[in-house]
């Protein structure tokens, strides 16, 4: 599903992704776990143009993205879902009305369709009440979920997760968690998904990776990264991770 070879990206003298290589499986949930600073949500938003590398390949779906211009990379956006780790949500706008802007915005679909998407996506996430509310009436928990609807509602492909648990207590950290592995059973989507809650990651991922000095410096399985001897992984987990300081 997606293929980085050699990424570069910095800012000014500082080297953020330093020659990042890594491949994701399709249906695969791959973890991206690294400190603050260390370019994980920088690696999520170059994936999707929102940031240009200096150099290195990306391919999704075989397709070169840093290549496509126009319609061409609205049309592969499309299949992408991203959740921001503030939900991002329009203020001004109805849980109803923020979930048909995506469809109304991005596909030529009939009234009937809209409405029929919306509230499979409110039934998926467990908030069909919710439907004529402000966002400013949600919880953190509850927007974390609206935001999630509207992620999957153009049914992506694609899942990119940007601290998704960030802010949350640990009970609805775990809910979230597992409604995102449920979501990726139900709509066969392959996810990547940048955080430092160690549980989140127990729950979703597959596969991870450690990003740190621009590198992968360990891959593995959750368990195999727990395995590690090295000091770093050790401290990380320890503290960053447990006490779910750091932010991406």
């Amino acid at each position: 599903m997606v293929e980085i070879k050699d990424l570069h990206k910095s800012f000014d003298e500082l080297v953020v992704l330093d020659g990042v290589s890594l491949n994701v499986e399709s249906g695969q949930n791959m973890v991206v776990f690294g400190r603050s600073g260390t370019g994980k949500s920088v690696l999520l938003k170059c994936l999707i143009r929102l940031m240009e590398p200096e150099s290195g390949s990306i391919k999704i779906e075989n397709k070169d993205v840093l290549t496509l211009n126009g319609k061409d990379l609205n049309d592969l956006r499309k299949d992408i879902g991203f959740l921001f780790q503030g939900a991002a949500l329009y203020d001004s706008m109805s849980v109803r009305e923020n979930l048909e802007f995506p469809l109304i915005r991005n596909f030529n679909l009939s009234r009937v369709e809209i409405d029929e998407r919306v509230m499979k996506v409110l039934d998926a996430v467990d908030l069909v009440e919710a439907i004529d509310k402000s966002p400013a009436e949600l919880s953190g928990g509850m927007k974390k979920r609206i935001g999630l609807a509207r992620s999957i509602i153009t049914e992506p492909k694609l899942m990119l997760y940007d601290e998704p648990t960030t802010g949350l207590d640990p009970i609805t950290s775990k809910e979230i968690s597992t409604l995102i592995l449920d979501l990726q059973k139900a709509f066969k989507m392959t996810s990547i998904v940048v955080t430092h809650d160690l549980l989140c990651a127990k729950i979703i991922a597959d596969y991870a990776i450690v990003l740190e000095g621009g590198h992968i410096v360990h891959q593995g399985t959750i368990e195999e990264l727990l395995a590690v001897e090295d000091p770093f992984i050790k401290n990380f987990f320890s503290d960053e991770v447990i006490n779910n300081n750091g932010r991406g």
